[in-house]
């Protein structure tokens, strides 16, 4: 990879909910800079996967958010903040199937359960802290091998 020990590269997104037109913009940004820098595909995938995941649930549950990532030598780290009702029941969440999405946004072929765990499965460090009625913020990493 071309990038020195010591260096970092960050970008950030704005998230706004309900915005579906955006969707996955976020997401590309990211995994084209991974391409750029030359990272195994497999961990561009793992990451475009996370990163789409997060996305979506900011744009189907909050307000706006925050996306943010930082590409090191060795890792990526995405950090994902929003504004929107916070998780009640994190563990439930975490269960693959379990969604609370709207019936308007399943008709659209999304809120399946699956993004809080598909999040999870594709990093290698994962942690959510959720305060209800605040918002959500998930820290990914997934490490270079």
């Amino acid at each position: 990879m071309a990038l020195d020990i010591n260096e970092t590269i960050e970008g950030s997104f704005q998230l706004v909910g309900g915005n579906f037109a955006n969707a996955g913009e976020a997401s590309s940004q990211l995994k084209h800079a991974l391409a750029e820098l030359g990272v195994d595909e497999g961990i561009i995938r793992r990451a475009a996967i996370a990163t789409f995941e997060a996305e979506m649930n900011v744009i189907i549950y909050a307000a706006a958010g925050w996306l943010r990532y930082y590409i090191s030598s060795d890792r990526v780290r995405i950090r994902i903040e929003d504004m929107g009702p916070g998780i009640e029941d994190i563990e439930l969440a975490m269960q693959e199937g379990y969604s609370t999405a709207p019936d308007w946004v399943r008709e659209m072929g999304w809120g399946a359960g699956m993004g809080l765990p598909n999040m999870k499965k594709n990093s290698d460090e994962f942690k959510i802290d959720s305060v209800v009625g605040e918002g959500t913020t998930v820290e990914m990493t997934i490490n270079f091998p």
